[in-house]
């Protein structure tokens, strides 16, 4: 991270309470208002879950201005640099849930937190027993996950109960050991907690998600690339070392690690493609989407940016006439 040019991309949580998320949400808008910064930052009552890319200056500044406080002083940060931003605007909001399960589990019933080098030699000694569930998306596996992984095919996170209940029927809950795993860590803490609901008794979370083991560990065992919430899309493990692709073009098959979102506004869905597709599907994710009345044009890029929102493409469409 010597290089000063570069921007700090963020990524963190941390279940803490808080009296009055909604002035936590004043003090963070109050703190950017004067730096280089952009952000996807949701706190509520439990607590905050953040991204951000933000200039080396000021990701530095936030980081000790937030653990300073002693309801975030056990924050962890995750940190990868890159030389844009990757996200459009700076958003802080108040959210009831930091994460969309529409239910409250346990916290006190997580899983056992293991760092990577501890998931790493877990993953050698992996028998008949064991599970190493992936608890992400069907979009973000298919991407890249690690070998030999359970992948459920979930469209969202809300999908996750009826899951737990459904493995709960397959496996011994009392002998299986579930070893699951998330992008950031924060899914596994809620994920984790409703398997201990329906009673699986050993069940291990990896500490800081697929982020902080690529940052320590490495590509071992990975395969792929991982799917982000953000500008980027998708971004190696490691820059050390290069995992075997997997990802598949959804038209012709060919290997591809390049994520679209649908230029059909009322779509937006994520797919896998290679350029030539996805030029001539007008970065559409199907025939249907191509005909839509809100659809977004397809710019050609070697490194395809999530389309914006519609009311802000109808604002660029006004200023080039203006012009």
């Amino acid at each position: 991270m010597e290089d000063s040019k570069k921007y700090y991309v963020l990524a963190y949580y941390l279940f803490t309470p808080l009296a009055n998320p909604l002035e936590e949400v004043k003090r963070h808008k109050e703190f950017f208002a004067t730096r280089d910064v952009r952000s996807r930052i949701y706190i509520s009552q439990r607590g905050i879950n953040g991204q951000m890319s933000a200039s080396a200056s000021a990701a530095e500044e936030y980081m000790a201005w937030l653990k300073s406080d002693e309801r975030f002083s056990r924050i962890e940060f995750k940190i990868h640099t890159y030389d844009e931003h990757v996200f459009p605007r700076c958003i802080v909001k108040f959210r009831e849930q930091l994460v969309a399960l529409d239910r409250e589990p346990d916290m006190a019933l997580t899983g056992e937190h293991v760092n990577p080098k501890r998931w790493r030699e877990m993953l050698e000694e992996r028998d008949e027993d064991t599970i190493l569930l992936d608890v992400r998306n069907e979009y973000e596996w298919r991407l890249g996950h690690f070998s030999g992984a359970e992948l459920p095919a979930l469209e969202t996170f809300r999908q996750f109960p009826k899951f737990a209940k459904e493995l709960r029927e397959k496996r011994d809950t009392q002998k299986t050991k579930v070893m699951m795993y998330c992008t950031g860590g924060i899914r596994c803490e809620l994920y984790s907690a409703l398997l201990k609901e329906e009673g699986f008794e050993h069940v291990y979370q990896l500490e800081g998600g697929i982020i902080k083991y690529g940052l320590e560990e490495g590509s071992k065992d990975w395969l792929g690339k991982l799917f982000v919430f953000d500008d980027r899309l998708s971004v190696p493990l490691s820059e050390k070392e290069e995992a075997p692709p997997i990802g598949k073009c959804h038209e012709c098959g060919v290997t591809t690690e390049t994520y679209y979102n649908c230029a059909d506004m009322d779509c937006n869905e994520f797919f896998l493609a290679c350029p030539s597709c996805a030029e001539a599907s007008k970065g559409c994710c199907c025939i249907e989407c191509q005909s839509s009345p809100r659809l977004r044009p397809f710019v050609k890029s070697a490194r395809p940016k999530p389309f914006g929102r519609w009311y802000r493409y109808q604002e660029e469409k006004k200023s080039e006439k203006d012009e």
